[in-house]
């Protein structure tokens, strides 16, 4: 289990997995000075914290497991992809949201039937 901790005020727990896939996530949208919203399950009796990510607010991440998680890919994708959405990323206590009801377009493409 790894650590979020947000602007010395905040910290959250997180699986070192997702974590890891958080990590770039963040790395990459702060790359390119893109902002995003980070929701997390908190379990102090709310539901759930909203953060906004970006470079002018201090994100410290901490892993405590003994080995570096492998790096799926398609997760990255798809949490890229929700980060840069209207709703923002979403993690949840089994790691983040399903994807939405509506079926995904591709971005800057055609659709086609």
């Amino acid at each position: 289990m790894g650590r979020l901790i947000y602007r010395d005020r905040a910290s959250f727990d997180i699986d070192d997995r997702i974590l890891a896939h958080l990590r770039i996530v963040v790395m990459n949208k702060l790359r390119r000075n893109e902002g995003f919203m980070l929701q997390l399950p908190v379990n102090e009796g709310v539901r759930q914290a909203s953060l906004w990510i970006h470079a002018s607010n201090a994100l410290v991440m901490q892993f405590y497991g003994g080995r570096e998680p492998a790096i799926d890919r398609n997760l990255v994708d798809q949490m890229m992809h929700d980060a840069s959405g209207a709703d923002g990323l979403t993690l949840t206590a089994a790691g983040i949201a399903p994807p939405s009801a509506m079926p995904r377009q591709p971005v800057g493409g055609n659709a086609r039937p």
